[in-house]
């Protein structure tokens, strides 16, 4: 266990911390809790690089942290009424959709390697924009507008491009499976 990976498992444990921020209306302390998870990605991705102490684990449980906080964020945030819900659809699918496929890649033990696209960083990069954007307008009593609108938009685009360039390149992974 690296420093590195206890910072991301660091992470994770704040997820529900943040849920419940966003959910007792305690937006301060939500966008507080997400900027220090933002800090914590940052500071274990460069320790893991640096003095090379990444892991197969980390490799993991970095990218499913940043998922299950994105998530939980947008979910939190939709129900809560600050983002429309079908951008909260959209985000979850995506990454539903992407799991799903990965978890059929393995059930035909067909692994498919997930890399990450240049579209998929943009789309990482816009929606935790949108998000600090959201806690940080609702924490501190300022109208977004029309950022929110911009960078809604970029979710939305970066979201569908993502999904799109990862189920193609998953169809034809898996049509090379031989019908038995």
């Amino acid at each position: 266990m690296s420093i590195p990976n206890i910072i991301t498992l660091g992470r994770i444990i704040l997820v529900p911390v943040i849920v419940w921020a966003i959910v007792s209306s305690q937006m301060e302390i939500a966008f507080a809790i997400f900027v220090i998870a933002g800090v914590s990605d940052a500071v274990d991705g460069f320790l893991a690089k640096r003095f090379n102490m990444t892991s197969e684990l980390g490799a993991l449980l970095d990218p499913l942290a940043d998922k299950a906080l994105l998530v939980s964020i947008y979910v939190a945030l939709g129900i809560w009424g600050a983002v429309p819900r079908w951008i909260v659809i959209l985000v979850v699918s995506r990454d539903i959709m992407i799991v799903s496929a990965v978890i059929v890649s393995w059930l035909f033990d067909k692994p498919v390697e997930m890399k990450p696209l240049m579209v998929s960083k943009l789309n990482t990069v816009a929606q935790v924009a949108f998000a600090a954007l959201v806690l940080a307008s609702l924490g501190f009593g300022f109208q977004p507008h029309p950022y929110d609108l911009i960078l809604m938009g970029l979710v939305t685009i970066f979201t569908l491009g993502s999904v799109s360039l990862y189920l193609v390149e998953w169809v034809r992974h898996m049509s090379t499976i031989e019908a038995r």
